[in-house]
């Protein structure tokens, strides 16, 4: 198969960035798993999607322009991984869509949007700061003089925006990493 084959496959253009490439993966892989689809040609389908993500994803970043190096990357494609691209293809094919979608390969596709984990733990850090100050804003400033804030809404809003703060955090923390990853590998292959 050529490059323009593997990106035909995942109907994505030449220009697709690495979470195009895993987001179109998990839309192909999806429709195409024989544990979902029961079509005859759902299993060959399935393993020729897998191996169009597994060679675009090992060969993200590099210049097709050159087409003699273009052409050796395939080669070396073919000795060493796509034997084994099959053969792991075959293996998820054969397992329910479910132990598909729990197994390290597909969870490798998952993509963590920058914009929306800062965004939302944003939002997380508002309510929590928003939830204290309103409640200490009420006891200050009661609307009746006789009238309390009550407490069980304070403590019901508190436990659930340190939640939302917690998990907002996690994510954040984790986005970061991977992002030190990708850059320190970036970094490495440049050298």
């Amino acid at each position: 198969m050529t490059l323009s084959d593997y990106y035909k496959i995942l109907d994505l253009p030449f220009n697709a960035s690495e979470e195009d490439i895993k987001r179109a993966y998990r839309k192909k892989a999806r429709l195409f798993h024989p544990d979902v689809n029961n079509s005859a040609n759902a299993g060959d389908m399935f393993i020729i999607v897998t191996e169009a993500y597994d060679f675009l994803i090992s060969h993200q970043g590099e210049s097709s322009s050159d087409e003699q190096a273009y052409n050796q990357s395939v080669e070396e494609w073919r000795k060493y991984r796509q034997d084994r691209s099959r053969q792991r293809a075959q293996a998820y094919s054969r397992a329910s869509y479910t132990r598909f979608t729990s197994s390290k390969f597909y969870k490798s596709t998952r993509i963590l949007d920058g914009t929306t984990i800062i965004f939302s733990f944003a939002m997380a850090v508002m309510v929590l700061i928003y939830t204290i100050f309103g409640f200490i804003f009420r006891l200050k400033h009661p609307f009746n003089e006789l009238e309390k804030p009550p407490l069980f809404s304070f403590i019901f809003l508190l436990a659930l925006s340190t939640i939302l703060f917690t998990v907002s955090f996690i994510y954040l923390r984790t986005f970061i990493r991977q992002s030190k990853k990708r850059k320190k590998k970036r970094n490495n292959d440049e050298t």
